[in-house]
């Protein structure tokens, strides 16, 4: 991507002062730690010229990390950052500017463990605020627009959802003034409202709003310039051509399904982003993923509560079970059994996501030792059921869906 040493000092040099981080998409998760740190460490020094500033992108780097990473303490750090960078504001733009930053910062808590909670702090966060600058109404629209959708998402209601695609098509009209990188999150997320909906109604319009969103992120993020964008868009249209081959059984879109998951994940490594990296490889999962690769995504998302750690446990042990049940092996199916249980007896009770995916997984071998040994068990439909509604109750529709799947075939 570019050439290390001297011109990876240049190039964050030169980029520390613009307000666009889509640099930040060339270097691996790591080096944005290291930056988060440094920018954390010039700020807090007594002869800082800009402490507001400083802090506020120590912030956003520390962001960005957790984003990439699932790391709490980063999300925790993030939040301290904003904190510090509150104490030096001026005006209030800077006290809008904090309480957004503060907001988009509870949005990745949900985004990464669920709870619709932190969607209600973030509202409460940008609500009433007073912004004197047209940049700062801008930002506070789109962070509104983005969080109104998440809401609209996990209500479901058609009313709510039109309603939050107002506001995004409101906030991507008003979005001139804003960064490329923020634009480009209210376009993944217009399209990712408009695809669910169109998908659910079988609304051609919203449909083809989704396919417009999408082509045009893939055609301006260049992969050697904006990697992760482009991969997002990328799998973002390969799951929604695959829930369109699903429901026509056309197995030509299917094939141009995984083809554009292919091409997301060629965009970038496992280190480089290890969230989206293991995001593309669940969305793009059949049949015949290795679980070697599987495994390798749990070991990338083990941090506890995080929602994406635990669809790709889910889907890991999922993959497991079938494999010894194609094989007829019982005694494989006991040993993951004692696994599961230890975990379940062991994990903090805290972490409902991880619990969940964990009830999912034992239903899941229950039901495979039944199919071989004909031994029927009656508490699988109440295991899959409670943590259905676990995963409901966090604001994780697609661990619920993995519940739902599970349950014609507890009528064994």
């Amino acid at each position: 991507m570019f050439e290390f040493g001297r011109d990876l000092r240049k190039l964050f040099e030169k980029a520390r002062e613009s307000e666009d981080l889509g640099w930040l998409e060339l270097v691996g998760a790591e080096l944005v730690q290291s930056e988060a740190r440094r920018e954390g460490i010039d700020a807090g020094r007594v002869s800082a010229l800009r402490p507001f500033d400083n802090w506020m992108r120590c912030s956003t780097l520390w962001r960005e990390h957790a984003r990439r990473t699932g790391s709490r303490a980063s999300l925790d750090r993030a939040a301290s950052a904003a904190s510090d960078a509150a104490r030096h504001t001026t005006s209030p733009d800077q006290t809008a500017a904090v309480a957004i930053e503060s907001a988009a910062i509870h949005l990745l808590r949900f985004d990464l463990f669920g709870g619709p909670a932190a969607l209600t702090a973030a509202l409460s966060d940008i609500q009433s605020l007073s912004c004197e600058r047209g940049a700062t109404r801008s930002a506070a629209a789109a962070l509104h627009a983005r969080l109104s959708a998440r809401k609209a998402r996990l209500s479901e209601e058609t009313n709510a959802l039109l309603d939050a695609g107002a506001l995004l098509d409101a906030a991507l009209h008003d979005a001139r003034s804003l960064p490329p990188t923020v634009a480009d999150e209210l376009r993944l997320d217009r399209a990712a409202l408009s695809l669910e909906a169109g998908v659910r109604r079988r609304d051609a319009r919203m449909l083809d709003q989704a396919g417009r969103d999408l082509r045009a992120l893939v055609e301006t993020a260049a992969p050697d310039q904006r990697p992760l964008t482009r991969a997002r868009a990328l799998a973002l249209a390969g799951a929604g051509m695959a829930a369109l081959a699903a429901l026509a059984k056309d197995d030509l879109a299917a094939a141009q399904g995984r083809a554009l998951f292919d091409a997301a994940a060629d965009q970038f490594t496992p280190d480089h982003s290890p969230l989206d990296w293991a995001a593309v490889l669940l969305a793009g999962v059949g049949g015949d993923t290795p679980l070697l690769m599987l495994a390798q995504a749990e070991a990338l998302t083990r941090e506890p509560g995080l929602l994406l750690g635990a669809l790709v446990r889910e889907r890991r042990l999922s993959a497991e079970v079938a494999l010894s049940e194609a094989l007829g092996d019982v005694q494989a199916l006991n040993a993951l059994e004692a696994v599961v249980r230890r975990r379940l007896t062991g994990v903090d009770r805290g972490q409902p996501l991880d619990w969940a995916a964990d009830q999912i997984g034992m239903a899941q071998l229950f039901m495979a030792r039944s199919r071989l040994t004909g031994v029927a068990r009656r508490s699988v439909g109440l295991m899959l059921a409670e943590a259905m509604e676990t995963a409901r109750e966090m604001g994780a529709p697609a661990l619920s869906d993995r519940a739902l799947l599970a349950l014609p075939d507890a009528r064994v």
